[in-house]
């Protein structure tokens, strides 16, 4: 062999190894990119399709690797939900961190909003009636024509004694009033900025517990009023358009200052699994 095909050689394996980087380096620099989307994170946040039995397994996984599970949740809605392995989506959260670390950190701040303050479930026993229970589903979305066709934007919490004035309304956390008095859709309502950043939104209160100012301070059980049928209404004190209820609503407010709802569903079943269920005895969700 001689010196000319020696150098062909040559040539040929370093043109081989510069093309076998470079695709290393494309399909790396690929997945930094694509490693986490802010859009799909977003939209899969604010729908919240998540287990409780996924969170528990990414909890343990989080904790072993001293992470937050909240740093695997902002993960699997980036992916929409498709990666379901919490070892991969800690190995995913790393990648997020690293080069995607602004979009990832919002999502996170926006888990820990809906998420961190909560401590009690937001609808108390009647006192005049030991069997009265509570129901609820998750029907984000679903189709409301009051007022022109939009989406369920709560989680109602329906009572198997429909009577207004009866069941107790308490704030799932603590906060400050941000609003209170009547609204046509939601009736008396009260909304409550907690300490992370969440609005909570409790709607058709029959009446409130006290006269509720803008800015004042309330605590996680504070009592704010009686589960109603209000609203759907202009005329205030209209009542009777719809079941006794407590619709409750969780909204963010966006990078932008935009104000968006959360699906609120699983959170209110967390609630009812850490206290619910006790102050009501579990056969009491009907």
């Amino acid at each position: 062999m001689n010196f000319r095909h020696v150098r062909m050689l040559l040539l040929l394996f370093t043109m081989i190894l510069w093309n076998v980087l470079l695709n290393a380096w494309i399909l790396e620099r690929t997945r930094q990119i694509n490693c986490f989307s802010y859009e799909t994170a977003l939209y899969s946040f604010r729908e919240h399709r998540v287990s409780g039995e996924l969170l528990a397994r990414m909890q343990e996984e989080a904790e072993e690797k001293g992470m937050s599970e909240k740093e695997l949740l902002a993960v699997y809605f980036a992916e929409d939900g498709s990666v379901t392995d919490p070892g991969q989506l800690a190995v995913e959260a790393l990648y997020a961190k690293r080069y995607q670390p602004q979009a990832y950190a919002r999502i996170c701040g926006y888990l820990s909003a809906v998420w961190d303050d909560l401590e009690r479930f937001p609808v108390g026993t009647v006192a005049s009636d030991g069997n009265a229970g509570v129901s609820f589903a998750d029907s984000w979305m679903q189709s409301r024509n009051f007022g022109g066709e939009r989406g369920h934007e709560g989680c109602d919490i329906m009572a198997s004694v429909n009577e207004r004035g009866i069941y107790p309304i308490y704030s799932v956390s603590d906060g400050v009033v941000e609003n209170v008095g009547w609204l046509r859709l939601g009736g008396y309502r009260i909304g409550i900025r907690s300490p992370s950043g969440a609005y909570f939104y409790y709607a058709h209160l029959a009446e409130y517990a006290k006269e509720f100012e803008v800015g004042e301070t309330v605590l996680a059980g504070t009592h704010l009023g009686y589960m109603g049928d209000t609203g759907y209404s202009d005329i205030p004190g209209t009542t009777g358009n719809f079941p006794v209820h407590l619709h409750f609503g969780i909204y963010i407010n966006d990078e932008n200052g935009q104000e968006l709802s959360v699906n609120p569903y699983p959170m209110v079943l967390y609630l009812w699994e850490q206290q619910g269920k006790y102050t009501f005895g579990e056969t009491k969700r009907q």
